[in-house]
C-alpha cells in the first residue's frame, strides 16, 4: 500500500506532527502500519516527501517517520500532566479528506483507558476527531501539542462526542525511545494487577492502588519480595491509581533502574527495593507482560490478548469466531514479514484450536517449530498462513 500521512489533499488522508526542523515526524501506529511506501506533504505544498518508518509502538499506536527536509516548523509541546477537565482544546486534522481543518471542544476526562493497547493514558475530549484526524494534533488554547489524536468511541463509525489523544509527556517519552533506539525500551516488575472493587477496597481498607494477584517467578518483583495479595501504593515519587497506571509507571522506567515500591500487606504499609529489566516483547505476550524466552516456541515477537466484546463488536468478528487477538507483532518479526497483523484473530495452530489468549500461549510453547501453520480470522474471512521463524 501506498499511505500520504498529510491532511491536505483531495482523499481521507490521516495526518502528522512534525517536532524537528530536520524532518522528525510522530503520527498514529496505525497510520502507517502494514504500509510498504510513505509519503508526507508538509502544509498546502504538493510536494511529497519519501519517509522512513524509524520505529513503531503499537502498546501506546505511535511512530516516528523521517524526511529528508530542513528547516521546518516544528511544533510546540505542553506538559500533559498540567491539563485539567474542561480546559479547551483544539484538534487538527484532516476529516474526511476535506482538507486541514480545526475543531473545538474541552478536556472530558483523563487518564482513560479503552482496552486498545497495553499502555493507554488517553485524555478525552468533546473535540470533533472523525477519520483523517489520526496522528494529528491536540492542541491546549495556547497552541501547544498536548496529545496525539487516536480513537473514536462511536457506534455509527462517525464523531459522536467521545474521542481519544494521546498524552504529550507519554508521546515524548515514546518519541525518543523511537529516534534513539528504534523501539521503546521498557521497564519490567513481574506482576499481574487487578484492579480494585468496592468489595475489595473494603477487604484491603484503602480505595487506591494495584492489587498483585499474581507475582512471576524470579521476576524483580518476586526477588524483592512483593507477594500476591499486596497492594501497591507508589513507585518512587508516583502515587499509583490503580492496575493500569502501575503498568503504566513501570513501562516509562528504564529496565536496571533500581525503584522504591511502597505497598499494603496485611493492613500495614512496608518499603521494597526491585530492581527492574527490560520487559520482552520479543516472545507471544502473556496478559501480565512476563518476559518469554527467545528462540522458544513459535510465533516470536505476537502479543495476543483476548477478545472482549468491545474489541468483536469494533473490529466486526462475528460471535462463532473464538480464538486470541493479535494485540502487537514485532515489525521485523517472521510472523510479520510472512502476512500475520495486528487485529487478526488467531484460530488455530498446527490444526489445534485456541479459543482465548492463554490458550494461544500455551499452544505457542508447546509447538516446537520453526515452522507453524496459523490460521486466522481478518475482514471477514478466514484463512491459514505458513509461518516460517528460520527464514
Amino acid at each position: 500500500r501506498d499511505w500520504s500521512v498529510t491532511g491536505v489533499q483531495t482523499c481521507a488522508l490521516p495526518i502528522c506532527v512534525v517536532i524537528t526542523a530536520d524532518g522528525y515526524i510522530v503520527t498514529n501506529n496505525h497510520v502507517v502500519e502494514g504500509a510498504d511506501d510513505v509519503k508526507v506533504s508538509i502544509g498546502d505544498s504538493q510536494k511529497r516527501y519519501e519517509a522512513k518508518v524509524v520505529g513503531r509502538d503499537p502498546g501506546t499506536d505511535l511512530a516516528v517517520l523521517k524526511i529528508e527536509a530542513a528547516g521546518l516548523t516544528p511544533a510546540s509541546f505542553g506538559d500533559s500532566d498540567q491539563l485539567e477537565v474542561g480546559d479547551v482544546v483544539l484538534a487538527i486534522g484532516n476529516p474526511f479528506g476535506v482538507g486541514q481543518s480545526v475543531s473545538r471542544g474541552i478536556v472530558s476526562a483523563l487518564s482513560r483507558g479503552m482496552g486498545m493497547g497495553v499502555f493507554e493514558d488517553f485524555i478525552q475530549t468533546d473535540a470533533a476527531i472523525n477519520p483523517g484526524n489520526s496522528g494529528g494534533a491536540l492542541l491546549d488554547s495556547d497552541g501547544r501539542v498536548i496529545g496525539i489524536n487516536s480513537a473514536i468511541l462511536s457506534r455509527s463509525g462517525g464523531f459522536a462526542g467521545v474521542g481519544f489523544a494521546i498524552p504529550s509527556n507519554l508521546t515524548r517519552f515514546v518519541v525518543e525511545q523511537l529516534v534513539n533506539h528504534g523501539k521503546v525500551e521498557r521497564g519490567f516488575l513481574g506482576v499481574r494487577p487487578q484492579e480494585l472493587t468496592d468489595e475489595l477496597m473494603s477487604s484491603f481498607k484503602t480505595e487506591r492502588g494495584a492489587l498483585i494477584s499474581e507475582v512471576t517467578e524470579d521476576s524483580p518483583a518476586d526477588k524483592a519480595g512483593i507477594k500476591s495479595g499486596d497492594v501497591i501504593l507508589k513507585v518512587e515519587n508516583t502515587e499509583i491509581r490503580d492496575a493500569r497506571h502501575l503498568l503504566l509507571t513501570i513501562s516509562k522506567i528504564a529496565p536496571g533502574s533500581e525503584v522504591t515500591v511502597d505497598l499494603l500487606r496485611d493492613g500495614k504499609k512496608r518499603t521494597v527495593n526491585a530492581k527492574l529489566v527490560r520487559r520482552d516483547d520479543e516472545a507471544l505476550a502473556r496478559e501480565d507482560g512476563a518476559p518469554g524466552k527467545k528462540d522458544e516456541g513459535v510465533l516470536n515477537g505476537v502479543g495476543v490478548g483476548d477478545i472482549t466484546p468491545e474489541l468483536r463488536a469494533q473490529l466486526q468478528i462475528p460471535a462463532r469466531i473464538r480464538g486470541a487477538i493479535i494485540t502487537s507483532i514485532e515489525p521485523d518479526s517472521p510472523a510479520a514479514k510472512q502476512g500475520l497483523r495486528e487485529g487478526d484473530v488467531i484460530m488455530e495452530l498446527d490444526r489445534r484450536p485456541c479459543a482465548n489468549a492463554e490458550e494461544a500461549v500455551k499452544l505457542s510453547e508447546e509447538i516446537k517449530g520453526p515452522k507453524v501453520l496459523v490460521r486466522i480470522f481478518r475482514g471477514g474471512q478466514t484463512r491459514y498462513l505458513a509461518i516460517d521463524e528460520s527464514k
